[in-house]
């Protein structure tokens, strides 16, 4: 099963500001979130709460999102730098 990614509004702007400073590093955030649409539980994500919310690293970035499996779709909810 594929699944849709949908970005809420919060996490674009902050890609958006990303893009400007760390290109090629939101680029690597990008390509990994694509990803999640064939395999949205992967070895590197941890459950955050609740088994259906994931939290994911990528380098100096975290990606919290949420997985809906009624609808068939994916939203990132938050998208940060650690550093």
């Amino acid at each position: 099963m594929k699944y849709e990614i949908v970005f809420e509004p919060h996490a674009l702007d902050s890609a958006a500001r990303f893009l400007k400073e760390d290109p090629h590093g939101l680029a690597l955030v990008l390509d990994t979130i694509d990803k999640l649409a064939d395999d949205p539980r992967p070895a590197a994500s941890t459950p955050y709460g609740s088994p259906d919310i994931r939290r994911l690293r990528i380098g100096d970035y975290r990606v919290l999102y949420v997985i809906d499996s009624e609808v068939i779709h994916i939203m990132v909810t938050h998208l940060g730098r650690t550093a």
